[in-house]
């Protein structure tokens, strides 16, 4: 080769990335690259085991025990630490024209690839780990039905101890609980390459069904052709076992909520109606899909009402924050008409604390509000009476006291006259002191007439349908009150004739005290029956009772055991008394302190033919 064949090949070796030299039989380096002197530095001149030996890299013909021949090529990877890279090296033999043997080096520099392939060992290593110790089910499968790899969560979840009789199972017979859905599943998954939270049932290895989730993709050759399947098993049974309980436990919540006779409702926070119950049809006459997110709730309240209740529910002062509690509310029901009640309510707040929505519990107690103002106005009427009742026996007791003088006064008078001539001066002024005592017992004899009402006409009446008629018409009260009635009335009593509204004011005055000595509850038992031709009325309650020394007190007029909240003015009892005596009747009374009392009522049959009183 000439001088210009050299250089042309020099040049074209010194282009090439590869490191490249050439060493002679003597070890001596005879040609060297850019690249290689970039790698070793400059080393024509030198021997191969310098340049290579301070490297510290190894090569096969600078061994000790190596013999520089023209044998085969010979490739190796080595590493070179001063430009920490890898390089792959290819030693050829070459011969010279004079016969003798050369080396050609080429150093090929593979630190990429190393380090690409041991990227892909670790990645590999990580996709191991990951197949085998992730939670959920993990396979690959054939066409055909078999198993080709999985993972030991999917044997876990499915019993299974030994991996290889999990793969040697068929697919379709013994994995799916119904065999013919593995033939929908591989239709589907054909179909669209990927099915994603297509649930299932498995079969577990004891024969039991276990509910799956699949999210799997097709295996395809390189022709495109269906190999397998592939993908993840996630086992449902806890999660259908919540759904379960989270669905029984929200079923029981709304039949609680839409079996209660108060009106339930909730709105958010705009005030748009999201609840409401079948109380709340009933109370104020809207169908619940007529107002659930088609009406606001202030189209309910009165004007401003609205804003008010939520201020409250914000406030500190009406139960806490975010409560209102029976709070005094009239809500507009579909007629237009006030309802009157009392309403408790709630915000309902998120985890961050913001308001979500608010429910509301409305209870309407319109009757039961007009039956106390017809209460309260009975009871007015009957501490006026009884007022009247006591100013009648005073002015009785003050007309008797004066009577007696007056009449002595008169009979003096008149003897007086007898001894007095009539044309007498002194006649004439006697008879104006007697004409004026007249005028005073005259007065006295009206005032007894006053204070004596007028007797309420009498006629024959039936015990039983007067008692029934009072109790029918306090019996709720008594259950707001927590008291229990029993009632029981004889057949066949015989008619009495007496006042009708009298009886009812004695009767309405027995209930009342009963209720009133039972603050917390108990029980009041009526009876009647027949007892020697007499009819025999009890009313026994289960009260705190009557102090012993009180028992001969409690007919007197203006003595009361009842405390001053409840405001007696001992009057009751006392015209009940009268009422029984005018009747020709008496009433006796026993009681145990703590145990409650009883008051006995015997009224007289009656054997006249007086017509019954008229209906009513």
């Amino acid at each position: 080769m000439n001088n210009e064949q050299s250089k042309r090949l020099a040049d074209i070796l010194n282009a090439m990335e590869d490191g490249i030299f050439i060493v002679r039989q003597d070890y001596t380096v005879e040609f060297m690259n850019t690249t290689m002197i970039r790698i070793f530095g400059e080393g024509t001149g030198r021997k191969c085991w310098e340049v290579v030996s301070k490297e510290n890299v190894l090569c096969p013909w600078c061994r000790a025990d190596s013999v520089f021949t023209d044998g085969e090529t010979i490739h190796s990877d080595v590493y070179i630490p001063s430009v920490k890279r890898n390089y792959h090296l290819i030693e050829l033999p070459i011969r010279n024209l004079d016969g003798t043997v050369a080396k050609l080096n080429i150093y090929h520099d593979i630190t990429h690839r190393k380090s690409t392939e041991e990227k892909l060992k670790a990645t590999e290593e990580d996709y191991r780990r990951l197949f085998e110790h992730v939670g959920v089910g993990v396979y690959i499968s054939s066409k055909e039905g078999k198993f080709l790899n999985t993972n030991q969560a999917l044997l876990d979840m499915l019993g299974y101890d030994d991996k290889d009789e999990f793969l040697a199972m068929d697919i379709k017979r013994q994995l799916y609980d119904h065999p013919q859905d593995r033939e929908k599943f591989q239709s589907l998954i054909e179909k669209v390459g990927r099915v994603i939270d297509y649930e299932v049932d498995f079969k577990h290895r004891k024969g039991h069904a276990v509910p799956v989730m699949l999210n799997s993709q097709v295996r395809y050759d390189r022709y495109q052709k269906v190999l397998g399947y592939e993908g993840i098993v996630v086992d449902q049974t806890q999660h259908l076992r919540m759904q379960k309980e989270l669905k029984a436990a929200h079923d029981f919540l709304n039949n609680v909520i839409h079996s209660s006779s108060n009106a339930i409702m909730g709105t958010d926070m705009t005030g748009n109606i999201i609840i409401w119950n079948r109380g709340a049809e009933e109370t104020l006459g809207y169908l619940a899909g007529e107002v659930i997110g088609k009406m606001n709730v202030r189209e309910l309240y009165a004007e401003g009402m609205a804003q008010k209740v939520m201020k409250m529910m914000r406030s500190e002062d009406y139960g806490g924050r975010g409560r209102l509690r029976a709070y005094p509310m009239n809500f507009k029901n579909r007629d237009g008409v006030e309802v009157e009640g009392s309403l408790s309510a709630s915000i309902i707040y998120a985890e961050d604390g913001s308001e979500m929505a608010s429910v509301g519990i409305f209870v309407d107690l319109g009757e039961r509000l007009e039956m106390e103002r017809k209460l309260s106005r009975t009871q007015e009427q009957l501490l006026q009476s009884e007022k009247l009742a006591a100013m009648g026996r005073l002015t009785s007791q003050v007309a008797h006291e004066l009577n007696n003088p007056l009449y002595g006064i008169m009979n003096t008078l008149e003897l007086m006259k007898t001894e007095i001539s009539p044309h007498n001066k002194r006649r004439k002024l006697l008879d104006m002191a007697l004409s004026e005592t007249v005028r005073l017992t005259d007065m006295l004899r009206k005032m007894l007439s006053f204070s004596k009402p007028d007797e309420e006409k009498k006629c024959v009446v039936d015990i039983n349908t007067i008692i029934d008629e009072i109790l029918l018409l306090h019996e709720k009260q008594l259950r707001e009150f927590d008291i229990k009635l029993h009632a029981t009335f004889a057949d066949g009593l015989g008619p009495v004739f007496a006042s009708k509204n009298q009886l009812r004011q004695v009767f309405l005055n027995m209930i009342s005290n009963a209720k009133d000595a039972m603050p917390e509850g108990g029980s009041l038992t009526v009876t009647t029956e027949a007892v020697n031709q007499s009819v025999l009325i009890k009313f026994a309650d289960t009260g705190v009772g009557i102090r012993e020394e009180h028992l001969d007190k409690i007919f007197e007029t203006f003595f009361t055991t009842k405390s001053d909240t409840v405001k007696g003015v001992g009057l009751g009892l006392s015209v009940c008394y009268g009422f029984i005596k005018d009747h020709g009747g008496t009433i006796k009374v026993a009681s145990q302190v703590g145990e409650g009392t009883e008051f006995s009522i015997i009224l007289p049959i009656y054997h006249g033919l007086e017509e019954a009183c008229p209906v009513e």
